[in-house]
């Protein structure tokens, strides 16, 4: 039996609901639904600081709470933590929910859209976390530490320099009742430090299976409430779990050390825990941490390059774990139906940004076969064609619907984003090009006679222009030059199209742009033979 199932079995148990035996006949899918069900509701919720902008790292975490959430009918949070107020960053707040709204991947409850467990900013929930600290205090689980700055800094200093780890050394956990009352009436600066005791019971994660840290032998007691009356990311998040109703709480391997920590906080507050599940920390390909000080990492980033949220979603979920299969162009839907916790490993998930392009080549493409978001792929290249080509375009029938349309159908599957065609590349759809007599003189002396028999062969074609009825008339026209080989006659066609000597083939470049514009190009081809 997986980790997944085991843990669910124990939910069950621990939770007091009742998990008939025929389910556990049943295939996997069907034990899953039924474990998974927490007081009859899944409730998941994604954490960040907005200490700084939203990350790939932060986004799978994310995204996972999200799958989760959707795959068994439950609800999606966001909360942000904003206790650490001298780090936070100005606009983070509202840019993460925008990213997520961005990638598809909405919460239902957040400080945007609220929700009844509200406030989601924990800066507005601060009288919460004094009264559960109070109640600490009073039931003996905590305790006013009054140790100054320059103290703890010693302490710290002094671990290093005979090679121990640094930890408070639970001091003031020892004052007597007179003592602490005596210098809480001074107005001495203080904190609560929560007792960390030895004993701790073993817990059952989701993804790494049975789990116990001792945390009281190797760490001090925790600071849970800050000289400044805001709480630590310690209480803090546990508080809102418990309040907001917290099913499944599914974040980063790195806090799976410190789980044992919130167990003892839980059992000290009498309040049930949530199921824990750690997911694999998110990788450079090369085994190298995903840092926040490689620029490109930020969704903010991929979304100005023309990464497509759909091709984001697809390459963080490929390279990790958790689904039935691996394939490349799945949408939020399919990741969804595919999702499986009981394939989530322990391994990190390496991440390959090198084959971003090919993952976004094959969303664009899916996004210009559905009518709907080619529509709204139209609209966005119309304004990035204005931006980019304002004073340059001599015909406005470039920035049409049709026109647009047949272009992005001709170059699916060979363009990775929209903006590449807008590189100098592909400039002949918007503009038309400069070319130069000596330019045609240097290919063949026989441009007259060739650009003759292009504009025959569009006048008898009329509007029905296919490639490959094209690719077979453009090679029984070149055999009808005398002097010029097939290889200078396409240099020359390809020329007067585009001023250029590569791109798509000559025969894609002609249906693109339609049989006016090539008899205005070609006309032009004419005079210039005439001229040289």
């Amino acid at each position: 039996m997986s980790s997944w199932l085991r843990s669910c079995h124990t939910v069950v148990a621990l939770r007091g609901l009742r998990c008939p035996t025929s389910v556990r006949n049943r295939r996997t899918q069907a034990v899953l639904r039924c474990c998974s069900t927490v007081q009859g509701e899944v409730r998941v919720r994604f954490a960040p600081s907005p200490t700084g902008f939203l990350h790939l790292g932060g986004l799978r975490t994310a995204l996972y709470n999200y799958i989760f959430a959707k795959k068994y009918g439950g609800s999606f949070i966001l909360r942000l933590e904003d206790t650490d107020q001298s780090r936070l960053v100005p606009g983070a707040a509202e840019s993460i929910e925008d990213m997520l709204e961005w990638a598809g991947i909405p919460p239902d409850e957040s400080p945007r859209r609220g929700g009844a467990a509200g406030p989601y900013l924990q800066s507005q929930r601060l009288d919460l976390y004094s009264q559960t600290a109070l109640q600490l205090v009073e039931s003996g689980h905590a305790y006013y530490c009054f140790c100054s700055s320059q103290r703890l800094e010693l302490l710290k200093k002094e671990a290093l320099r005979s090679g121990q780890t640094p930890r408070y050394d639970n001091r003031c956990r020892h004052l007597r009742a007179e003592q602490v009352q005596q210098k809480l009436a001074q107005g001495t600066p203080h904190v609560i430090r929560f007792r960390l005791e030895t004993g701790v019971e073993p817990f059952q994660d989701l993804i790494f299976g049975w789990n116990r840290h001792e945390v009281a032998e190797v760490e001090g007691d925790p600071v849970v409430m800050k000289a400044d009356g805001f709480p630590t990311y310690h209480l803090a998040n546990i508080v809102d779990d418990h309040h907001m109703k917290v099913s499944h709480v599914l974040r980063g391997s790195e806090w799976l050390i410190s789980t044992s920590k919130h167990l003892l906080m839980y059992s000290a507050l009498g309040w049930q825990a949530p199921t824990f599940g750690h997911l694999p920390l998110l990788m450079n390909k090369d085994g190298s941490k995903l840092s926040k000080r490689q620029g490109d990492i930020f969704i903010q980033s991929f979304q100005r390059d023309g990464v497509l949220p759909e091709a984001l979603l697809d390459i963080t979920t490929n390279c990790g774990s958790g689904f039935n299969t691996t394939r490349m162009g799945r949408k939020i839907d399919e990741l969804i139906s595919e999702f499986n916790p009981s394939k989530i490993t322990t391994h990190s998930a390496l991440l390959d940004l090198e084959k971003l392009p090919e993952f976004n080549k094959i969303h664009l493409e899916q996004r210009i076969e559905d009518e709907e978001q080619c529509r709204l792929l139209i609209n966005d290249l119309q304004g990035q064609i204005r931006q980019t080509y304002t004073a340059e375009i001599q015909d406005q029938e470039v920035l049409h619907e049709d026109y647009i349309r047949r272009v992005l159908h001709l170059r699916k599957g060979h363009i990775s984003a929209l903006k590449e065609l807008l590189s100098p590349v592909y400039s002949y759809l918007w503009v038309r090009p400069s070319v130069s007599s000596q330019q045609v003189a240097a290919l063949t002396a026989e441009a007259h006679q060739i650009a003759s028999s292009v504009l025959k062969l569009i006048e008898e074609r009329g509007e029905e222009l296919a490639v490959d009825r094209l690719n077979k008339d453009l090679k029984t026209l070149a055999k009808q030059a005398k002097a010029t080989k097939y290889r200078e006659v396409m240099k020359l066609l390809r020329l007067a199209l585009s001023g250029l000597q590569q791109g798509p083939s000559v025969a894609e470049m002609m249906v693109s742009l339609g049989p006016a514009e090539i008899s205005h190009r070609f006309q032009k081809l004419l005079q210039l033979s005439e001229t040289s």
